[in-house]
């Protein structure tokens, strides 16, 4: 997912504020570290107001991870990886455009549903369940080029467009975790060079041989 900048307390609703904050803050420390208090200090609205607009702070997260997808799904829409006429050379830049949006500090760039599903997964199914349509969800965007790619190339064996779209989806929430183990974004740009490189193997034939020239 992409990186959506830091963001100062807005004029509006209170309830789009609230959400804001939640992208910020949860990236930073975690959704179990993140407090209602927080929340709305940051928002700049009061306890009373965010009970008025999310009936727990679990109900926040549910709401905070479609929020996530809703934005990113327009953010990838307008992205330029779309403008090859290349299905696969479209895939491509997809991978490219990933590693280009990995800059400033690691809250800035990493997941936020990545973030707090593998925090709840087990505790609270309905976040995990929010988390799992966004990482899902935007993995089915790449499908329809994946299966373009396999088509025009003649491509076939025991995997499908749809797995290796979820594939890259492993090796960018990866990316992210190794990421912050290291302290470094550099290791999850190192992650995308390398699905770039799988991916061309994969597929072979003389995108490859251009790549390599």
């Amino acid at each position: 997912m992409p990186r959506p900048p830091k963001r100062e307390p807005e004029r509006g609703d209170a309830r789009t504020r609230l959400l804001k904050a939640a992208l910020d803050t949860i990236r930073l420390k975690g959704f179990a570290a993140t407090s209602v208090d927080e929340l709305c200090q940051v928002a700049a609205v009061t306890k009373g107001s965010f009970f008025h607009h999310f009936k727990s702070k679990d109900d926040l997260g549910v709401a905070a991870a479609e929020y996530w997808a809703e934005t990113t799904t327009a953010f990838f829409a307008g992205a330029p990886y779309h403008a090859s006429e290349d299905a696969l050379e479209r895939v491509l830049a997809y991978v490219a455009f990933r590693k280009s949006i990995i800059t400033g500090e690691l809250a800035e760039f990493t997941c936020l549903v990545g973030t707090m599903v593998q925090e709840v997964y087990a505790t609270s199914p309905a976040i995990r369940d929010a988390c799992a349509a966004s990482i899902f969800g935007h993995a089915a965007t790449l499908e329809a080029d994946l299966r373009a790619a396999m088509k025009a190339r003649r491509i076939s064996g025991g995997w499908t467009a749809e797995s290796l779209a979820r594939h890259t989806q492993t090796v960018i929430q990866g990316a992210f975790v190794l990421a912050k183990a290291g302290n470094s974004p550099a290791l999850a740009r190192e992650s995308m060079d390398h699905l770039d490189r799988y991916i061309r193997l994969l597929f072979g034939g003389p995108l490859q041989e251009k790549a390599q020239s």
